[in-house]
Order: C-alpha cells, then sequence, then structure tokens
C-alpha cells in the first residue's frame, strides 16, 4: 500500500465523549472554531482536518459531533470512508450513541478502525480497566488505545494504531465514473458555488463536466481543492471542494451527487438484501414508514418485505424500498434504515437493484459485486437496433422491453437517449426538439403546461408527462403547480 494514497478517517462516538478535541490535539485544527466561509478561498475545513501520521501518510478527519449528522456522513462514507475512530470517554463508559454508531459502522461494513479512550487524566487505573473490558466486549479485536486531548498522553500511540490500520486497508481504483455526494454547498463572493464531499470514485479536475444528480443538470468545475489547496486532480478518496459553474447553490445541495453525466439515473425504488440489527425495537414490517440514508441523502421511504409479512431483529432479507424523493444509487452500494418513531437505526444493507420494476413481484436481487466501483459497464448488445426503433418513433415510443433495459443504459451513458422513468426512453434527437418545443411554450404568455404541450407535439398525455418529467430531470425546467419554469439550462437554450 502506498502511503501517499488518499485516506479518510471518520469519528464516531456518543455526545460529549471528546471527538472534537481529540482531532484538535491530533491534528493542530479545532474544526468547531473555523468560520463559515473561507475570505481566502474555498476552504473544506469545517468539520474536516489533515493527519499526517509517522509513516508519512496523510489521512483526511472527518469530525461528526452530532448524533443526527453521524448517522448521514457514516452512510456516506460508505465508500467515502476507509477506517473509523471510535472516541469512548473513560469518565462515562459506553452509552447508547457508541452502540448505535458501532452497529452503523458494521452494517455499511466498514472493517478497519481503532478505539480511543478519551479522558484519560480523569480516571484512575480501577476505573479505566472497568471501561477497557466494556468496550473489549462491544468492540471484539479493534486496538484500543488511552488517551488525554489535555495533557497529550497516548496520542503518538494513537497515531500508530491509526497508521497501521490504514496500511491494512485496500486500495480505491482510480477509475470509474465520478461519483461525489454532496455534504456541503454554499456561496462565496467572486467564487460562486461551491460544493465539498468526499469523492467515492474517478478523478476530478478543473473544467471538467459533471451532471447533479438527481436531475441531470450539468455544470461545470472551476476549480479544485484538498484540504485548501488548488489541485490540478483530486482522485478517489479524497476530500474535495469543487467551484462550479451552471449551478446555484440551491441546485446542487447537500444530499446531491455529481457525477458523470449519464453514468447515474435516480430511481423512487430500491431492491435491497437487508440485515436488521439483534437490538432493533421491533421487527421491520411490511408497509412500515422509514427512514433510508444513502449518500448524503436521507428521505422518507415505505418497507416492501419479500417473502414474508417482516423481518424480525437479528435476521436478513429482501425488500424494496419504496422512497418519497429519488436518490441515484448503483448496485452495491450501502443504505441505512432507521425508524421514524423511536428514532433509531433498525436495519441496513447492500442495494441489489437501483431500478427494480414497479411490481410487487420483482425479480430475486443478484448477489452484490465485491467492489461497487468495479461494477460492469452496461451491454452494448442490442443497442444500435433499440436507437434505431427510438429514433423511428419520435416523441411517441413503445415501452422499453426487459430485453432492451441493458441496450437502454448503455445508449443513455453515452447521450444517445434520454431515459423517461422505467419504461420510457426518447432518442436524443426526438427529445431535444420537444425541449426546444417546451422551452418556446414557457416563454409564451399562458406558459408551459402538460396540457398546452400535449396539443403542440400532438401526443397523448402519457407522452407529454414523460418528456416534462425527463426535462425536470434533465435541469431544463423546475414544477410551479401546474406549470414549468425555465432553470438556468431552459434558459441558456431559450437564448439560444
Amino acid at each position: 500500500m502506498r502511503s501517499d494514497h488518499p485516506l479518510t478517517l471518520g469519528t464516531a462516538g456518543h455526545i460529549d465523549h471528546g471527538k472534537t478535541a481529540l482531532v484538535a490535539a491530533l491534528t493542530g485544527v479545532d474544526t468547531d472554531r473555523l468560520p463559515q466561509e473561507k475570505s481566502r478561498g474555498i476552504s473544506i475545513e469545517l468539520g474536516y482536518a489533515p493527519l499526517e501520521l509517522p509513516s508519512g501518510r496523510r489521512l483526511s478527519v472527518v469530525d461528526v459531533p452530532g448524533h443526527e449528522r453521524f448517522v448521514r456522513t457514516m452512510v456516506a462514507g460508505a465508500t467515502g470512508l476507509d477506517l473509523f475512530l471510535l472516541v469512548v470517554a473513560l469518565d462515562d463508559g459506553v452509552m447508547p450513541q457508541t452502540r448505535e454508531h458501532l452497529a452503523i459502522i458494521r452494517l455499511l461494513g466498514l472493517e478497519r478502525g481503532v478505539v480511543a479512550l478519551t479522558k484519560r487524566d480523569l480516571v484512575d487505573d480501577e476505573t479505566a480497566e472497568i471501561v477497557r473490558l466494556e468496550v473489549a466486549e462491544l468492540a471484539g479485536e479493534l486496538p484500543v488505545v488511552e488517551v488525554s486531548s489535555r495533557t497529550g498522553a497516548g496520542l503518538e500511540e494513537l497515531r500508530e494504531e491509526l497508521d497501521r490500520a490504514a496500511a491494512r486497508v485496500s486500495s480505491r481504483a482510480p477509475d470509474g465514473p465520478v461519483r461525489l455526494p454532496v455534504d456541503r454547498a454554499f456561496t462565496l463572493r467572486g467564487i460562486g458555488t461551491v460544493v465539498t464531499g468526499t469523492l467515492w470514485s474517478g478523478t476530478v479536475e478543473p473544467q471538467m463536466r459533471l451532471a447533479v444528480e438527481p436531475g441531470g443538470q450539468e455544470v461545470r468545475v472551476r476549480s479544485v481543492q484538498v484540504h485548501d489547496r488548488p489541485v490540478d486532480t483530486a482522485g478517489a478518496g479524497q476530500r474535495v471542494a469543487l467551484a462550479l459553474v451552471g449551478a446555484e447553490r440551491s441546485e446542487a445541495p447537500r444530499g446531491a451527487t455529481l457525477a458523470t453525466p449519464g453514468a447515474l439515473q435516480a430511481t423512487y425504488r430500491l431492491e435491497c438484501r437487508l440485515d436488521v440489527l439483534p437490538t432493533a425495537p421491533h421487527a421491520l414490517r411490511h408497509g412500515e414508514r422509514v427512514s433510508v440514508h444513502h449518500g448524503t441523502t436521507e428521505t422518507p421511504a415505505t418497507v416492501a418485505v419479500r417473502g414474508a409479512g417482516e423481518l424480525p431483529p437479528g435476521t436478513s432479507g429482501d425488500v424494496q424500498l419504496r422512497l418519497v424523493s429519488r436518490v441515484a444509487a448503483l448496485r452495491g452500494d450501502r443504505v441505512i434504515v432507521r425508524l421514524t418513531a423511536p428514532r433509531t437505526t433498525v436495519a441496513g444493507g447492500v442495494v441489489t437493484d437501483p431500478r427494480p420494476t414497479r411490481s410487487g413481484l420483482a425479480p430475486a436481487p443478484a448477489p452484490p459485486p465485491a467492489e461497487p466501483a468495479a461494477r460492469a459497464a452496461p451491454s452494448a448488445a442490442g443497442a444500435e437496433e433499440l436507437l434505431a426503433r427510438l429514433r423511428a418513433e419520435g416523441v411517441t415510443p413503445s415501452a422499453l422491453e426487459p430485453s432492451e433495459r441493458e441496450p437502454a443504459a448503455h445508449l443513455a451513458a453515452s447521450g444517445a437517449i434520454v431515459r423517461a422513468g422505467d419504461d420510457l426512453a426518447f432518442a436524443a434527437e426526438a427529445f431535444d426538439e420537444a425541449a426546444r418545443t417546451a422551452v418556446g411554450l414557457a416563454g409564451e404568455p399562458d406558459g408551459l403546461t402538460l396540457g398546452r404541450l400535449r396539443d403542440r407535439l400532438g401526443i397523448s398525455r402519457k407522452y407529454a408527462q414523460a418528456i416534462l418529467e425527463a426535462l425536470d430531470e434533465q435541469g431544463y425546467t423546475r414544477r410551479t403547480g401546474d406549470v414549468r419554469q425555465l432553470r438556468r439550462r431552459g434558459r441558456e437554450l431559450a437564448g439560444g
């Protein structure tokens, strides 16, 4: 393992157990007192700090002091984080958040980590030994180090243990599409919209064009920074800040994902293999309302349990999560499921099909791949025949057959077609012509409505609605009541 390979470390643990103070002692950066915006550039140091280890390896440390923020950030770190630092205060011991955070870490498949027992200067040897035994029962074989952020005791030993854990982390593939879940978006005077996040896969560089998902709105990367330093290229595993051209802050918010155009398609449904925690307050029930965490997104959902009415605590099973808001997911991504009352983690697992059918009888999911980043590209077999059909059918294409889904994914990734939900797709030329018609209607006194687009194109309501929804996803329009308003991309098209 190269010592310069970018890795990200996330903190975890009960509130007030000294996570932020420990990060400050290790890195020299107090993540609680940094200003909200940096006058000197597009800094991403708010909540994040670089940590240099004895080997010369440099980690990006994600300090997550809040309970709900922890859940969102750790889910984003399913592939964004490489190792974790579980913090337990010796004067308090293992607490409820300690247990939940470690459960989430395990549900996300994160294996490498270290336990830091903080506030060693506040307790005697007997108390420290009692907490050590308690932690050993909870954390198993994880290395444990007693430290004091105030006196500095144990910090060098902790750095060495983190170095050993980092050396065992597998390398991250630098290729593949760009995937950057946005965990912060803000505006800086003279720069514009800035987003930050941990790069899941791919590489980013200035002048690159990316898509904001869900929606597909294209943006251009003005500049890239890694820990407050401008860089020509940032790779998977690094904390990055991107200055964007072509999107307001509200158009690339926390929860969105920046991706290679065409690499992701947003969905309202996820087929998953879930593990229900043995400590769950009750079974995960069919029809239950839950909160689903994926990337930096949290959205309400309804659970559809496959083959049974419920999944009892300590069991595993296949479920479909029917989401209120769309997410941009791939097979192999991790999700966490939390109850809404009481607000607690109940299950977690792997996406086995990011675009299942609407039917409650979805096909049995295939096992997830070992590495989501290595996901095979959609097959091109049958793509030419499908494209020819869609071009011939124009703005009234017949529904995609099951055998056409794979070539449709290939064509969508190349930009040759535009998907409109699971079952429809338009040839790019036909969609572009419809987009120009829609933009023209938006400039007329009565505005762009479903009925007016239907009548102007001479098509059925079904196709008009599909085109409008695709225009929303592509970033041309935004729905306000029954009328569509032009977004930046639509205004650019209207301007020629």
